[in-house]
């Protein structure tokens, strides 16, 4: 089983050297082209994936599907463990949204320059799958032990739900984050970027740059992300192998998701109330599993996934078919789209 796991993780390793080293080896800035470009790379190589999954799991390579899953106490063959890793990284991707918000907020707050971003990014990807694979880890082993623990996951996800439902959109101060002020308190930090360094050493003493204070939220903020999407995905399956699969995939595309959307995310303002309503569907599933798992039989993961790809796909209509009312208001004014050139 721990070749598997090598396996996968140069597989990664590879792709990222190749984004990285290679395609990004000059910083520039991503354009509405090449961000799409790179979201359909990263998201075929997710989808291609499936059939790998289904051929190890059906084919039990390497130890793959040959233990119960703690979430269901079935033992997942092809079919079934390709309906969970699809669950789970569409799942992951959709939650993976509300980074986005957060990331625009996070580089308007530094002012990163447009050619650091995708690099900051890469760094900041790196550090978020480390984290998020030891807290797979530790999640699996409570699942696998405290099969209760299930039920404690449901509730979190329900009343994170209802939390983004009826949050308060005033704007936080990023400067009064305790994250920030620990980081300039533990070390100082210059006023102006120095290429894209995250540390330089300026009369003697180590500093740190902004380029370091913008991967420092980056990274905090993703923890908190991932609080409320890792438990999500466990209500789909506890096998470590489909999770963090699932999740390292959904994160690798976050980056190119970023550059396509961070322009037009303001546009789908009912995204994010789509988003609450997966996440308390998805607690409710944890809370019910017995019961839903009684009422749909073998079917339950398929038909979470068609529900869950229709909250989100109603979410997007729903906010192209009523804009923001200041877009209108201001067409209306005009006579014409606020975006057309004068």
């Amino acid at each position: 089983m721990i070749w598997i796991w090598i396996g996968f993780i140069a597989l990664i390793l590879t792709l990222l050297a190749l984004d990285l080293g290679v395609f990004h080896r000059k910083s520039h800035v991503i354009g509405m082209k090449e961000a799409l470009a790179w979201s359909s790379l990263w998201a075929t190589l997710a989808l291609s994936f499936t059939v790998f999954v289904y051929l190890g799991y059906e084919r039990h390579w390497m130890g793959l599907g040959l233990t119960p899953d703690a979430v269901d106490g079935v033992v997942n063959d092809g079919k079934l463990a390709a309906v969970k890793y699809l669950t789970g990284y569409i799942i992951e991707l959709s939650l993976s949204m509300d980074n986005v918000f957060v990331i625009a907020l996070i580089f308007a707050f530094f002012r990163v320059p447009a050619p650091y971003q995708h690099r900051l990014l890469f760094w900041g990807i790196i550090g978020a799958q480390v984290m998020r694979g030891v807290m797979i880890g530790a999640g699996a082993v409570l699942v696998a032990r405290f099969h209760w623990i299930l039920y404690v996951f449901g509730a979190f996800l329900l009343l994170t739900g209802l939390r983004m439902l009826w949050k308060s959109d005033e704007p936080k101060e990023l400067h009064e984050n305790w994250v920030i002020r620990l980081a300039r308190r533990l070390m100082p930090v210059t006023h102006e970027y120095h290429g894209m360094s995250f540390t330089i050493v300026q009369n003697g003493r180590r500093m740190l740059t902004p380029m370091a204070l913008a991967l420092i939220m980056v990274e905090s903020t993703d923890v908190l992300f991932a609080v409320d999407s890792i438990p999500a995905v466990f209500a789909i399956t506890s096998d470590p192998f489909l999770v963090f699969t699932s999740n390292v995939f959904a994160i690798l595309g976050l980056r190119s998701l970023y550059f396509a959307l961070a322009g037009l995310i303001a546009r789908f303002r009912y995204l994010e109330p789509a988003l609450a309503l997966v996440l308390m569907l998805v607690g409710a599933k944890m809370l019910g599993a017995d019961f839903i798992k009684g009422m749909l039989g073998p079917n339950a993961n398929l038909l979470l996934l068609g529900v869950v790809f229709a909250i989100l796909l109603g979410g997007v209509i729903l906010s192209l078919a009523r804009p923001l009312p200041e877009a209108t208001e201001a067409r209306d004014a005009s006579g014409e789209s606020p975006a057309s050139p004068r």
